[in-house]
């Protein structure tokens, strides 16, 4: 079980982020989408540990959070903000029918450079505003976004007939499936209480905020669209995280 776990676990790191990992037998990634959160914990962990080292190192605030925004994007390979940027050029397009043939163009188009710039400038800008408490609100972040992914797949109708989306579709049948990553993700929020007792507030709306925001960003743009596809699945990924961190800054 524990040997499948891992094999599991190292599928969905590959299939989501550009960290190199050795070649293993038998990798399945028909099940990587039920694994979403922790790998994204696991993302915003390896870059909280990189912004307290140049903390350290004694770094400006503004410079490290552009750094680990920069960063960010290399570890996921820009996957999801290639799926944001598709999305807001086919949302673009008046024409409903049109936005799916416009959103598999591999051209990027002004509306997705400028979908791009608005979450890197609200990542670096909400960073820059959190002095405390940041490798963990970058785990909570990466966390609740694929969170959000997982929601997105489960509720709303995939739009593609082929695709990676697929496979997704079919590892999240139930809503049972995103109970683990739920837990988890409240999980997070309480190892905040357990190296802070007075940070009930912040606890609490690391959940409320996670959990509001990655629910209602798949929802959005299944409105818009009428479903999903891959793009929108690395859209609702990129935005929850952005618009995460820019509400914590108010706690």
């Amino acid at each position: 079980m524990w040997k499948k776990l891992l094999l599991d676990l190292a599928a969905s790191v590959i299939f989501y982020t550009a960290i190199p990992l050795p070649f293993f037998h038998g990798l399945d990634f028909r099940g990587v989408a039920l694994l979403a959160p922790i790998v994204g914990i696991v993302i915003g962990g390896i870059l909280g540990l990189f912004d307290t080292v140049m903390n350290y190192l004694g770094v400006p605030i503004l410079t490290r959070s552009a750094l680990v925004v920069a960063i960010w994007i290399m570890m996921t390979g820009g996957l999801h903000l290639d799926g944001a940027m598709d999305t807001a050029d086919g949302l673009a397009v008046g024409e409903k029918e049109r936005r799916l043939e416009v959103m598999a163009d591999s051209a990027t188009g002004a509306f997705g450079a400028m979908a791009a710039i608005a979450l890197i400038l609200l990542k670096t800008a909400a960073l820059t505003d959190m002095t405390e408490n940041r490798w963990l609100l970058l785990m909570a972040a990466c966390g609740w976004g694929r969170w959000g992914q997982q929601i997105a797949i489960w509720r709303y109708p995939y739009l593609k007939p082929t695709g990676k989306g697929v496979f997704h579709k079919q590892a999240i049948r139930s809503g049972k499936d995103l109970l683990p990553g739920f837990l988890l993700m409240i999980g997070l929020s309480g190892l905040l209480l357990l190296i802070n007792q007075q940070r009930l507030l912040l606890a609490l709306g690391m959940i409320i905020a996670g959990s509001a925001i990655a629910t209602s960003t798949g929802a959005w743009f299944n409105h818009k669209l009428g479903g999903h596809t891959g793009d929108t699945y690395g859209a609702v990924v990129e935005w929850t995280e952005a618009l995460f961190l820019c509400v914590l800054t108010a706690f």
